[in-house]
């Protein structure tokens, strides 16, 4: 593509590069001038101005945007996104579901590695989205590329966008009491079932007890099953994992590398998710909780690899009530 100023009498056809103003109205960058633009310029005194000409192997900036896009989520329906139309260089993408954003990051890392003028910005992977929201921008910073630059980076990149909608209907929350109460919390967690189109179907209080805790989740018959601990779980041994596999489910993880949020743990009870809460997830703040909850509610829980990962930008804010702060 060539690039720079020009005599108004050679830049007939070209994409002009800054806007100019007119006797009346403007010229608007990335306007392709025709004759009565040029007379309109030569009106104001012009002699010349800098433009863009696209070159034989180029494709022009809204085409390579929309043909990166196309590549980057090749059925918008299945992937429950929507691609916007194309406009200086751009093509915005948008979420059709509430749910997560699933991504390729080493496609996306190689399509931004190709060259400067052709870029993708997202939201973080698995960050919740809901319908409307605006999940990634395709932007093409030229007015034009090699089309041979356009074809690679669709290759690198295809499918490498999707939202993973929420799968589950319903949540049963348990909260266990050591005789003072319940406590705060539900409120919270409504709030966070409710973002993501989940139903609060029942709320149980029990003993802080193994035996209690399989009780009722051995009874419920909610989609996800959610439990909040009286006492902070500070043991795969203790009252709420004990609890779980007494009702015939196991494990799978304790302990996260996100604070707050480190002491949550993640179980299977007969194919259904059980998430032990930590009790920050009393507060609607965000925190550890909040990552794992969306990716289950999404039908694509972390595993341990995962999790691993979480610590990298794990640190969240730290409230001021924070009973041992962090000064140092």
């Amino acid at each position: 593509m060539e690039f720079g100023p020009v005599p108004l009498s050679q830049a007939a056809g070209a994409i002009l590069a800054h806007s100019h103003p007119l006797q009346k109205g403007r010229l608007r960058k990335g306007h392709r001038l025709d004759d009565g633009d040029l007379a309109a310029l030569r009106a104001m005194g012009a002699t010349e101005v800098i433009v863009a000409r696209p070159g034989d192997d180029d494709m022009g900036e809204d085409k390579a945007a929309r043909a990166l896009a196309a590549a980057l989520v090749p059925d918008p329906e299945e992937a429950h996104l929507r691609l916007g139309r194309a406009a200086t260089g751009r093509v915005n993408i948008h979420a059709t579901a509430a749910g997560v954003l699933e991504l390729d990051r080493a496609a996306l890392d190689a399509l931004n590695a190709l060259d400067p003028a052709v870029t993708i910005a997202t939201l973080p992977p698995f960050a919740r989205v809901t319908p409307g929201q605006m999940v990634a921008t395709v932007k093409i910073i030229t007015y034009a590329v090699p089309a041979a630059l356009v074809t690679r980076g669709a290759a690198l990149a295809r499918a490498a966008l999707r939202a993973r909608p929420v799968t589950v209907a319903d949540a049963a929350l348990i909260i266990t009491d050591m005789g003072q109460g319940p406590g705060k919390g539900e409120s919270a967690i409504a709030m966070r079932l409710q973002r993501l189109g989940i139903d609060l179907s029942s709320v149980e209080v029990v003993a802080h007890a193994p035996d209690a805790i399989a009780r009722a989740l051995g009874a419920s018959a909610a989609d996800l099953l959610l439990l909040l601990t009286a006492s902070a779980t500070s043991d795969a041994r203790d009252v709420g994992p004990l609890g779980l596999e007494k009702a015939g489910g196991r494990l799978l993880r304790f302990g996260m590398p996100v604070d707050p949020g480190n002491l949550l743990f993640l179980g299977d009870l007969s194919g259904r998710p059980v998430i032990g809460l930590p009790g920050c997830a009393r507060s609607p703040a965000l925190n550890g909780a909040d990552w794992v909850l969306e990716r289950v509610a999404c039908g694509c829980p972390p595993d341990d690899a995962d999790f691993a990962a979480m610590g990298v930008g794990g640190l969240l804010k730290e409230p001021p009530s924070r009973p041992h702060p962090r000064g140092g």
